[in-house]
């Protein structure tokens, strides 16, 4: 028997509602009104709050983050057999819509400075693939990619940004918010992202025309007419009503979710930092993350499923890193630039549990059983 067999399991990071009920009083009023779903005044008004926070004009409230990168490519015009880079160090959420588009994916190498997409590996793919179309950048763990440089290089060659920030709501690269450099940006509200509508995802741009687009598209694609009439394929993507009520709640302690998943990533910092061939994932001067999940890599006798399998006799949930896209069984086939970079942090990465409802006794709790190991 473990001395915390009995104890009350600890997530990775689950859903964490606000003390003050805030999102009660949002959904209260959605069951008071009757606009239960599809759309109504919540919808409305989270898609305004939500632009308004990160710093973009324009927003399209969707039931998946998944969703809102499909319709990112489709207002792009990526079409049949167009070239999209996409990191690939990433979940299969971001290089899925791809494939929906019928467009042909190649994935981008990270680099160790930030664990996203490197940059220099991106000019080597459009020295191969001049015409790529758009580029899908991904701000990995709420670590925000180097998107100066990206950005020039998207410039130079003409091609869309859309940024993933599923994982980086909150985020900031030179005090502004991941999701605001591209065309488009990605939002995502799944149960374990630092702020959830139980599912949900959000899309943003400046260029109204393109917003309204994907609003039309994403609900069914129906014209204007008295009788049901559909000139374009259409998808039923929009978010309900009782959906963007949970997050205006949620939006409103956002900066406190933050705030509780730095002092868990210093917490690990400080009571890890010193064990021998263990390293906490890079914080750069230029990036104030949101510290969705504290990840780790490690080089020494202790390997990730030791740390991982030891947590989880303990009732502790924790993760490796993401599976490299080309690296997994469906897209072996597309190409990939770049070396082992994104390889090696899969092989030698964890993902703590970062869950913002932690105790200091429950952080004690995780430090003492990975010391042990040492």
């Amino acid at each position: 028997m473990t001395p915390y067999e009995n104890k009350n399991r600890i997530y990775l990071s689950s859903p964490h509602m606000s003390e003050e009920g805030y999102e009660k009083q949002y959904v209260q009023e959605a069951f008071d009104t009757n606009w239960i779903a599809p759309l109504g005044e919540n919808v409305n008004q989270f898609e305004k709050e939500l632009a308004t926070k990160v710093g973009s004009r324009y927003a399209a409230a969707l039931n998946s983050g998944t969703g809102a990168i499909h319709m990112a490519l489709k207002a792009a015009e990526v079409g049949k057999d167009d070239i999209v880079f996409c990191q690939s160090l990433t979940f299969s959420a971001t290089a899925n819509p791809i494939i929906y588009q019928n467009a042909t994916p190649v994935f981008i190498d990270s680099n160790y400075e930030t664990w996203n997409m490197d940059p220099q590996k991106l000019e080597e793919a459009f020295e191969k693939y001049p015409h790529a179309k758009a580029v899908l950048v991904v701000h990995l763990y709420g670590l925000s990619a180097d998107m100066d440089k990206i950005m020039d290089i998207c410039k130079k060659h003409h091609a869309t940004v859309i940024e993933d920030a599923a994982e980086s709501l909150g985020t900031r690269y030179k005090s502004k918010y991941t999701g605001t450099f591209g065309k488009y940006g990605v939002f995502s509200f799944n149960g374990n992202k630092i702020i959830t509508t139980s599912g949900g995802g959000m899309l943003v741009s400046n260029d109204e025309e393109r917003i309204q687009k994907v609003r039309f598209w994403a609900t069914q694609a129906r014209d204007t007419a008295r009788h049901y009439q559909h000139s374009e394929l259409g998808y039923n993507y929009r978010m309900s009503n009782i959906v963007a009520g949970i997050g205006r709640g949620q939006l409103k302690v956002l900066d406190q979710r933050i705030a509780k998943k730095k002092y868990i990533f210093e917490f690990y910092k400080e009571h890890l930092g010193q064990l021998d061939g263990l390293r906490f994932m890079p914080i750069n001067t230029w990036n104030e993350p949101n510290y969705w999940l504290s990840c780790l890599t490690l080089c020494g006798k202790v390997k990730p499923l030791d740390i991982i399998e030891s947590l989880e006799r303990n009732n502790i949930e924790s993760r490796p890193l993401w599976k490299p896209m080309h690296m997994q069984p469906f897209f072996a086939d597309y190409d990939y630039i770049g070396t082992d970079v994104s390889e090696t942090l899969f092989e030698n990465g964890v993902c703590l549990p970062s869950d913002t409802k932690m105790t200091d006794d429950d952080l004690s709790r995780v430090v003492n059983i990975i010391k042990s190991l040492w």
